[in-house]
């Protein structure tokens, strides 16, 4: 198979793209993949890394000013016209794009050229310029069965689920707490707080760690994001806790699948991405959506999971540190209900995304 992908901006759109490129290259190995992205960007930078070539167009978010528009039309048209000479060198046998506003030269660019075109949509409220895309695709693939209701054309909707990297499905609660020193006999607290409009969950996260100082049964580790690192370390230091045993604070992992894995309750924000994450690894959670984010997108995916029974959902203007207590203090001693929300969670992504979007590609190619 010849396949283009395209997604970036972030890590929410580059790493779906670069798991459905590795999973076309597993199932046929002799497949040849572009990955078409933004210059100076991410997908720039990880799409090499992984092997594949990559190509660069125009392309730029929308600014909601005369200036801005006319700005932002001229880069589109350059950019379909970028993309539409690299479709007719590269010949591929469909185009896939991930979300982010550089899919939106490709996929038209695909679509005049009479390829056979797909999106993925990561959020249950999808983004603008998947809602745009979806009518010059043949199909697009939903991450949340919910995000159908916000397109037109349900018809073309396929429930896949989001792509994650395969290191969650190979790992187990003993083994990773061997791994990373935690006692197996533990309820272990997993805080993720972030570089971004984290504060909040940070601050709660140094209050777990204070709480749990002179409670044995439990351990924590917060993982504060590498912007926030110094910030949250001094406060730690001023409220004398000790980080040294069973609470644990990390600015950045590379090993976060051996960290959900370890953990009996997660807290996280809502992102597309990290939420599958610990879905796919049957982990309950307590999620608390970034509001700034676009569309309060974050927001939907939480309520998703928690509808389901997956999660406990608790807005930012709701947040208090002592109901995250209570929550953990009450599952903490309810371990059918803690067990019966892990199921849930595991139910709410399936743990075949890849293989699915395989498979419907494959089939139409070969129709």
């Amino acid at each position: 198979m010849r396949a283009i992908i395209t997604g970036g901006g972030t890590g929410g759109h580059v790493f779906p793209a670069l798991a459905i490129a590795d999973k076309i290259v597993e199932m046929d190995p002799g497949s040849e993949i572009l990955y078409i992205g933004h210059e100076d960007s991410m997908e720039g930078e990880l799409a090499p890394k992984h092997g594949y070539r990559f190509e660069k167009v125009s392309a730029m978010w929308l600014e909601k000013n005369p200036i801005g528009m006319v700005k932002m039309g001229f880069s589109i048209m350059k950019g379909i016209a970028e993309s539409r000479r690299l479709i007719r060198e590269f010949k591929p046998d469909c185009v896939i794009g991930t979300g982010g506003f550089v899919c939106f030269p490709v996929i038209v660019a695909a679509h005049r050229e009479k390829i056979a075109c797909y999106i993925h949509e990561q959020n249950a409220f999808p983004g603008a310029a998947n809602r745009t895309l979806e009518r010059f695709s043949d199909n697009v693939f939903l991450a949340y069965p919910e995000a159908t209701s916000y397109f037109k054309q349900p018809q073309k909707h396929i429930y896949t689920g989001n792509p994650v990297r395969k290191e969650f499905f190979l790992l187990d609660r003993e083994e990773s707490r061997k791994k990373l020193g935690i006692a197996p006999e533990n309820f272990h607290i997993l805080a993720m707080g972030g570089s971004w409009g984290a504060r909040t969950i940070n601050n709660i996260a140094v209050d777990i760690l204070q709480w749990i100082q002179n409670k044995p049964e439990y351990s924590c580790t917060f993982i504060s994001g590498h912007i926030n690192y110094e910030e949250e370390k001094e406060k730690i230091l001023e409220k004398g806790i000790d980080t040294a045993g069973r609470g644990k604070l990390v600015g950045f992992v590379n090993d976060m699948p051996d960290q959900v894995a370890a953990a009996d309750l997660v807290i996280s924000r809502a992102g597309a991405l990290t939420v599958t994450e610990i879905n796919v690894s049957g982990k309950p959670s307590i999620l608390i959506p970034f509001p700034e984010a676009t569309d309060n997108h974050q927001y939907y995916n939480a309520k998703s999971i928690a509808d389901r029974g997956g999660a406990i959902l608790i807005e930012e203007k709701d947040l208090r540190t002592e109901d995250v207590l209570t929550v953990i203090e009450n599952y903490k001693n309810n371990p059918e209900g803690l067990a019966a929300m892990g199921e849930a969670s595991l139910k709410c992504s399936p743990g075949d995304s890849t293989e699915r979007i395989w498979h419907h590609i494959e089939s139409i190619r070969h129709d």
